[in-house]
């Protein structure tokens, strides 16, 4: 750390790296939940989520939105859809900033035996549905730190995923 630095520019710091962790922080419960408000709110108007091929990729707020909403997410979250994630890494540059993070979904298991607790009751557990990486790109804006850019790729050996997760050992 420069000692020439300010408190007050150390304090602006610790407070941008933690609105940035609740922006990440919240992006489970909104997703899990259908909360599409909650999900327009956090992008910036032509925000951008490439989830990679074979997975639909929404360019701009509205259809970032609306993801959430749409029939076959619903059916994900009835299901039992849970959106895991790990303290992620930031980097934050002036009004930018970086974020690397992990991400599992997890789906209730439906086969096998239930298995007992104690005190926690009985359960089939949950399985892992895939692990993915994820580089966030964020601004800030007059209302607060958003998303411009999500891209995600799933950790299954691919070049791509290790890139976004080398990205998180520049420091």
């Amino acid at each position: 750390m420069s000692p020439t630095r300010t408190l007050e520019s150390r304090l602006r710091d610790v407070e941008d790296r933690l609105e940035i962790y609740n922006l990440i922080a919240s992006h489970p419960p909104g997703a899990d939940t259908g909360g599409s408000e909650h999900v327009a709110a956090c992008w910036v108007e032509d925000g951008v989520f490439d989830r990679g091929a074979g997975l639909s990729s929404p360019q701009g707020r509205d259809a970032l939105a609306a993801q959430v909403r749409s029939p076959g997410h619903q059916a994900a979250i009835t299901g039992g859809l849970a959106h895991f994630t790990g303290l992620p890494y930031v980097e934050i540059d002036g009004d930018r900033a970086t974020v690397i993070s992990y991400l599992q979904i997890l789906v209730p298991q439906r086969q096998g035996d239930p298995v007992e607790v104690p005190n926690h009751g009985t359960s089939k557990g949950f399985r892992v549905h895939r692990m993915g990486a994820n580089k966030w790109e964020l601004v800030r804006t007059p209302d607060g730190w958003k998303f411009k850019s999500r891209t995600l790729r799933m950790l299954d050996g691919s070049q791509e995923a290790r890139d976004i997760l080398r990205h998180a050992l520049r420091a």
